[in-house]
């Protein structure tokens, strides 16, 4: 009947659009074999890293927008408090100016009887034509009202004094004890003034058997440096002396030469060796001569035995070189057999290829079969 123009929710639309869309980008991802690779994927590292900070700076905005909410709740709380105090300060004032104004006791029509007023409300009516609702003092009735408003009084005063006397003595007990509290801390300043005080000392003491310390170890180190130099000095002049006094620069033939304990041969000093002597000369060549005469029966010895060896090397040649020619014709007649063989497999594979491409598979798919498959990266 009526057209109303209502507001079109686009929300589910928009869903499925982004559904759609992150699909897409998936299937372009996962099929795309020139940008795809094993292992990780930085590109979806650092999508995550944004992501998260993205989130971080997220839920720092949120908590801001809540600490601002907090203090916008607090201060109008704050407002609404202070409204209601004035409101109910505004009431009681408005309450007691309309008691003072509207609800007086000189205005009651008793008030001759509470206040003694003589311009109070009476009645100008004769007392003779009133009936006994209109009786208002009976006879015996308060004959001791100023002694009780009397006792009252003086019980009020009482009360009074005794409230005036407790608190009296609440504030000397409070002004004790500010007074106790002073002195507390007046000592405790005077406390942590003598520490500090002896805490310098302290320092001081400190610092100066430090520095004196010091002192008496750099004199410890300047006398070991003093003891060591000198050390050093004598060694050196002993060095020098037992130089120019050894048999190094006499150059004696004996000096070279030291006896070990036991039945080995003396050894000889080679910083002190000056040369061999004649004997040691002789005895070295004809050692030599000797060495050389054995080293070539050996050669000899072993021509003879390379002989041997490459005539039993021969020998096992030929035989190896008839063994390989045996070896080759059988396997020859084996290649043959072998080849016989598969030619009969591949004429068996051939039928077996025939029959199953035109007897037993003859509805071949199509392209349409193959296009249905990876569709979608689910």
């Amino acid at each position: 009947m009526y057209k109303v123009d209502l507001p079109v929710d686009r929300s589910i639309d928009l869903a499925v659009e982004r559904r759609r869309v992150a699909e897409a980008a998936r299937k372009a991802r996962i099929f795309n074999t020139r940008s795809r690779v094993m292992g990780l994927s930085l590109r979806a590292l650092d999508q995550q890293v944004e992501q998260k900070k993205q989130r971080e700076i997220m839920e720092r905005q949120r908590d801001k927008a809540f600490d601002e909410l907090r203090g916008l709740h607090d201060e109008a709380l704050f407002r609404q408090e202070r409204d209601e105090e004035e409101k109910r300060a505004a009431l009681c004032s408005d309450l007691s100016q309309y008691w003072a104004t509207h609800q007086r006791v000189e205005d009651s029509s008793d008030a001759d009887l509470k206040c003694n007023l003589k311009g109070a409300l009476r009645l100008s009516i004769p007392e003779s034509e009133l009936g006994p609702a209109s009786m208002q003092v009976f006879q015996g009735e308060d004959i001791e009202e100023k002694q009780k408003r009397r006792t009252q009084m003086e019980k009020t005063e009482r009360d009074l004094r005794a409230q005036n006397e407790d608190k009296e003595k609440r504030r000397i007990e409070d002004k004790r004890k500010e007074v106790l509290i002073g002195k507390e801390l007046v000592h405790q300043d005077l406390r942590a003034v003598q520490l500090d005080a002896l805490e310098d000392e302290c320092k001081k003491a400190a610092s100066i058997a430090l520095s004196n310390y010091n002192h008496a170890l750099a004199a410890e180190r300047a006398e070991k440096l003093r003891e060591q130099h000198m050390r050093e000095e004598g060694e050196g002049l002993a060095e020098m002396c037992h130089m120019v006094t050894s048999d190094m620069l006499t150059e004696c033939p004996e000096a070279a030469h030291r006896v070990v304990g036991g039945a080995g041969p003396p050894r000889v000093l080679t910083d002190r060796w000056r040369g061999m002597s004649p004997e040691q000369l002789s005895a070295i060549r004809r050692e030599r001569e000797e060495q050389r005469l054995e080293r070539q029966k050996q050669r000899e010895t072993e021509k003879m035995l390379l002989a041997a060896w490459d005539l039993q090397c021969l020998q096992l040649t030929r035989e190896a070189e008839e063994e390989e020619r045996s070896a080759a014709e059988l396997q020859r007649e084996r290649r043959i057999q072998q080849d016989a063989y598969n030619k009969q497999l591949a004429r068996e594979q051939q039928a077996y290829q025939e029959y199953l491409h035109k007897q037993l598979y003859t509805n071949k798919p199509t392209v349409d079969y193959f296009s249905q498959f990876n569709t979608s990266s689910r």
